[in-house]
């Protein structure tokens, strides 16, 4: 039976993808280098600093990543603050409330800093509403790697057959399957390029996982 959901934050709960790319795109430029969109593909779901790690080594930087990282979240806080544009996905605050009311336990899985993720929560008041929330900038490894769904499962204080998970991501999806969780993959107008073929279930929009249907679904 169903009795935690671990949420991803970018792409499921927020669209910050345009914002991060700006970011990036002006770390960049900051530091004379081109890359591909093909490249810059593989860094969805990705913490920042694997993100640097992987750009210093492909560029052969003779920066530190973690130079990469300050730049690029120098960049990001201004235009997170002055986007006035910025909101909740739609129908995701409507599933979190539903969630919560009906007693299933909710963790925040994502690769986003504790910083970003605190950031987001309480501009959108949804401390509320979650135990738990883990970044993955503060793990060893980041997604693909199932740390940190295996960690927020742990959270959770249930089982992760008790877990289900909402990713967006190809990365993000890897990382749930391989801990071992029942996985949603939220197939949204913002995600692109992404493989959901490894999900349980695919999903467009959040009704189709309504507390009444993801029920009966975990217990058939």
């Amino acid at each position: 039976m169903l009795k935690a959901v671990l949420f991803d934050m970018d792409g499921v709960i927020v669209d910050s993808e345009p914002l991060h790319h700006k970011a990036y795109k002006k770390m960049f430029q900051e530091f004379d280098i081109t890359v591909s969109k093909e490249l810059y593909a593989t860094f969805t779901g990705k913490a920042t600093l694997p993100i640097c790690e992987q750009i210093c080594k492909e560029f052969n930087l003779e920066v530190s990543p973690e130079v990469l990282v300050a730049s690029k979240r120098n960049h990001f806080v201004p235009l997170f603050e002055n986007d006035v544009d910025f909101s909740l996905l739609e129908g995701v605050l409507d599933l979190i409330k539903s969630y919560h009311e009906n007693g299933l336990i909710l963790v925040l899985a994502s690769s986003a800093s504790m910083e970003n993720i605190n950031r987001i929560f309480k501009r959108f008041d949804l401390d509320q509403y979650f135990t738990a929330k883990l970044s993955g900038a503060d793990l060893k490894a980041s997604k693909p790697h199932p740390e940190i769904f295996i960690n927020a499962a742990e959270a959770s204080g249930f089982s992760k057959s008790e877990c289900m998970v909402i990713e967006d991501s190809t990365n993000g999806i890897i990382a749930a399957k391989a801990a071992g969780i029942y996985c949603v993959g939220y197939d949204s107008v913002h995600s692109k390029n992404q493989d959901y073929s490894r999900a349980d279930i695919v999903i467009e929009g959040f009704r189709e996982i309504s507390y009444s249907r993801i029920i009966t679904e975990f217990a058939n």
